[in-house]
């Protein structure tokens, strides 16, 4: 089971990095959340799994996310949370994960949720799909190489005036908490590319009315 040096130096990185302002969390309230950045290796190359959480949802709805959720009272912390999130969302084998640490605790606002990312190394990969249809519309697999091809990538401009990074990647948006937390671990990474911030473009109507739920 043996962690791949890229990983553990990426794991180590972000597990020490400031947390932007706009994420730290407030010293009172929030909800305990977790969600699981799970690495691989797949066909192309290293890569990591998100899923679109379904249209119909309350809450981030139609977003694209890393699999998670809240911390349960029968939850041993955020690495068990995150594992069975997943589990649930995904239908990954959490057998198959090493957990290889935990990034500092991170804020959203908008849902009042302090979460902590727990990276994975997906060592035996499981098949995944939709494992929870109220919740999660779709599964990826995203290669890393995608994620920083600079054609994929935009700076995301919401009416409100806020400005953030974003991916479009395999038919899908990825924005907002997400953006930011890949945004976040692949720069400084070996897997960094170059790519123009100035290329701003206004959120979709459709993504704005599913984010105003």
């Amino acid at each position: 089971m043996e962690v791949p040096g890229w990983l553990e130096t990426l794991a180590e990185r972000v597990a020490r990095k400031p947390v932007p302002l706009a994420m730290r969390p407030p010293e009172v309230g929030g909800r305990q959340a977790a969600v699981l950045m799970l690495f691989g290796e797949g066909p192309l190359g290293p890569d990591v799994l998100l899923i679109q959480r379904s249209s119909r949802g309350r809450r981030h709805a139609g977003q694209p996310a890393f699999p998670g959720g809240g911390i349960d009272p029968d939850d041993d912390g955020p690495v068990a949370a995150a594992l069975r999130e997943a589990r649930e969302e995904t239908g990954v084998d959490p057998t198959g994960v090493h957990v290889v640490g935990t990034m500092p605790e991170l804020y959203i606002w908008r849902s009042d949720n302090r979460v902590t990312p727990v990276v994975g190394w997906w060592h035996t990969p499981s098949v995944v799909h939709a494992a929870s249809p109220d919740e999660v519309e779709s599964v990826e697999r995203v290669p890393l190489a995608e994620l920083t091809d600079p054609a994929n990538r935009v700076t995301l401009r919401h009416p409100s005036g806020f400005a953030g990074p974003a991916f479009r990647v395999r038919g899908l948006l990825v924005w907002g908490f997400t953006a930011g937390v890949l945004d976040g671990v692949l720069s400084g990474s070996a897997f960094e590319r170059p790519w123009d911030r100035s290329r701003v473009e206004d959120m979709p109507p459709d993504v704005v009315n599913l984010a105003a739920r």
